[in-house]
């Protein structure tokens, strides 16, 4: 029969900075607080608890898996700084808020939950694609600090902001159809808007690329729109307004 620990009156397990190889065997458990686990010497999550409550925490270790991870996490998932993790393959199957594999070696996205109640954050790592990315995300998306040369695999709904800029992208092929805040495109190599979301609920920044084209522009910016002062004769704010229902500014940069 599995237990639920309380941990008296804390609300942490913490196996912090112990040197830990191993965990100790917690994998048929129940917790209800958060687990600590950061700053060992772990190749593997096996021994992890079964279910956390709240937030759990395995990032700067040694792993090179996450299977052993809980299978869910009622907080935040938190994975960053190991270099030898390449996908995420074992982890929580939910994650009630955010979800954190920045700082990586990840090359794919397999294995990341289908929903997360949070934001997701896998920057500074080595994707090519977001293929096998989250469907849901309930808060910002990152994925700045790869080498991506498309969105293909994004999620389809963020609530709230999308962060992509500064990668080699030619189009938005593959962006969320629907961004609940802001949509951060720019330093990368589009010469098109083709696929942008239809909606963005906040602002819409496409500066610093190398438009030729406005085609794709979403039809809604519930903010302001960002772009190249350089491209003000060949797009007039006449013209971006044809294209979008911009309730802010037109800025150019």
């Amino acid at each position: 029969m599995k237990k639920i620990i309380r941990y008296g009156r804390y609300n942490f397990v913490d196996f912090r900075n112990l040197h830990l190889t191993e965990l100790f065997d917690l994998s048929d458990v129940e917790i209800e607080v958060s687990y600590y686990c950061s700053g060992n010497d772990l190749t593997s999550l096996r021994g992890a608890p079964l279910t956390v409550g709240d937030n759990f925490q395995c990032s700067n270790n040694k792993l090179t898996s996450l299977k052993g991870a809980p299978k869910t996490v009622g907080g935040d998932f938190t994975c960053y700084g190991n270099n030898d993790l390449t996908n995420l393959v074992g982890s929580p199957h939910t994650v009630g808020r955010g979800f954190h594999c920045d700082n990586n070696y990840l090359t794919s996205l397999k294995g990341a939950p289908h929903t997360v109640g949070g934001s997701f954050n896998c920057t500074g790592n080595k994707l090519t694609s977001l293929e096998g990315a989250p469907k849901t995300v309930g808060g910002d998306f990152n994925c700045t600090g790869n080498n991506l040369t498309s969105l293909e695999g994004a999620p389809k709904t963020v609530v709230g902001d999308f962060n992509c800029y500064g990668h080699n992208l030619t189009n938005l092929v593959g962006s969320p159809h629907t961004v609940g805040r802001g949509f951060h495109c720019e330093n990368n190599n589009l010469t098109s808007l083709e696929g942008a979301p239809k909606t963005v609920g906040g602002s819409f920044n496409c500066s610093n690329n190398n438009l030729t084209s406005l085609e794709g522009a979403p039809k809604t910016i519930n903010e302001h729109f960002f772009i190249d002062k350089s491209l003000k004769d060949r797009f007039p704010e006449e013209y971006i307004r044809s294209l979008s229902d911009i309730k802010g500014k037109v800025v150019y940069l």
